[in-house]
């Protein structure tokens, strides 16, 4: 199953100065100071089912963590911490100078599998110590990746996202941790706000890569939505006189974006469906307020796929010898169903002249689940 709907209430005024080529240059040299940075392979399928090209952003190859989130975790531990020691944007050298006060300071965060081993390893990598919440249903693998990433003590609650998000922040105030947290709320703002910031690197590179050549489609795969926002302010930073048309990708049966845009009266609004799905990174109720912000005004339309979609989109990847998992591959997965349909390319204004461009953001996350659907044929 594959549904389309336009965003009823786009608009609002967005300011998307802070992710200007100039504005993220610290955030780029922290990156890049990292003995595991390496520019993530940028991979162009030309003449793809009657399009000019589809480019795709694997993520998969990210700090050995096989997926994005890192970008986002390190840049705001690395900001929490420079607050915390007094220091203004100091190299590495001079926070593991501090490595006593670093041993003292907690960080905590729920997450539903990537998030959580970005903060895990951000953590570790400072010598801080952290703790991941994971909501009900996930796979044991994806907590052991999360220990074995870092530093985190890691539990599977029996709470839905939302809770288990609640659940969290009640034991960072409660215990004078730090919140590490990818999705906001009022009053909460500072830490997903850096976060977002954080994953403009990737925007960068492929802008680079692309050789600063506008994509006409983006297909963006949202939980929160974190993500999907800092990607859409980058682009609409670059090409403010004609953004690129961006389309949000969720599963059918947990949509917060879908919802909100249905309903679109600009108030967000929490996913109804039963929140089944083997799409786990993007298992998430309700939208983060900063980038429903972003997305309201720049996301033309939201798309919501079943699982059967997705898993059609990593053979097609794997094809192409790129492996994705269930959640990297969404955003492909809208346009790959969409170069197929007729009625789709209509709708999403596809044609000969498009090029999309969509990030694979995670690998296989769940090997098991990964080679069933891979064998599948």
């Amino acid at each position: 199953m594959i549904k389309i709907i336009q965003n009823k209430n786009r608009g609002g005024e967005v300011d998307t100065s802070s992710y200007s080529f100039a504005a993220t240059e610290n955030i780029r040299n922290l990156h890049e100071s990292l003995s595991v940075y390496n520019e993530t392979p940028l991979i162009e399928l030309k003449n793809f089912k009657g399009v000019r090209s589809v480019f795709i952003k694997d993520e998969s190859q990210r700090f050995g963590l096989k997926a994005f989130k890192g970008l986002g975790s390190i840049w705001a531990i690395y900001k929490v911490i420079s607050r915390e020691l007094g220091l203004n944007n100091p190299t590495l050298d001079e926070i593991f100078s501090h490595r006593a006060a670093l041993a003292e300071m907690t960080f905590i965060t729920t997450t539903d599998g990537n998030h959580g081993k970005g903060v895990s390893w951000a953590a570790g990598l400072f010598g801080c110590k952290s703790f991941v919440y994971m909501p009900r249903g996930t796979v044991e693998v994806r907590a052991q990746a999360i220990r074995d990433a870092g530093s985190a003590t890691v539990e599977i609650t029996d709470m839905n996202y939302d809770d288990c998000v609640k659940f969290t922040a009640h034991l960072a105030e409660k215990n004078h941790w730090h919140l590490i947290q990818d999705t906001s709320w009022t009053g909460y703002e500072e830490i997903p706000a850096q976060i977002m910031l954080g994953y403009s690197t990737l925007a960068y590179e492929a802008l680079r890569q692309m050789n600063y050549r506008r994509p006409t489609h983006i297909f963006l795969q949202a939980g929160v939505g974190s993500m999907a926002g800092a990607i859409a302010a980058v682009f609409a930073e670059n090409f403010k006189d004609n953004p690129p048309r961006i389309t949000i990708v969720e599963p059918v049966e947990v949509a917060c974006f879908y919802e909100t845009m249905r309903i679109g009266d600009g108030k967000i609004y929490t996913a109804t469906g039963n929140g089944q799905t083997m799409m786990a990174g993007l298992n998430c109720a309700t939208p983060c307020e900063l980038a429903w912000k972003i997305l309201r005004k720049y996301a033309a339309n939201t798309a919501i796929i079943s699982d059967d979609i997705a898993a059609v989109a990593m053979k097609t990847l794997a094809a192409q010898k790129i492996i994705s998992g269930e959640s990297g591959c969404a955003g492909f997965a809208v346009a790959n169903a969409a170069l197929n349909s007729d009625e789709l390319r209509r709708a999403l204004e596809l044609d000969e002249q498009s090029t999309i461009f969509v990030i694979n953001t995670e690998g296989a996350t769940d090997p098991d689940n990964y080679s069933k659907i891979i064998a599948e044929g």
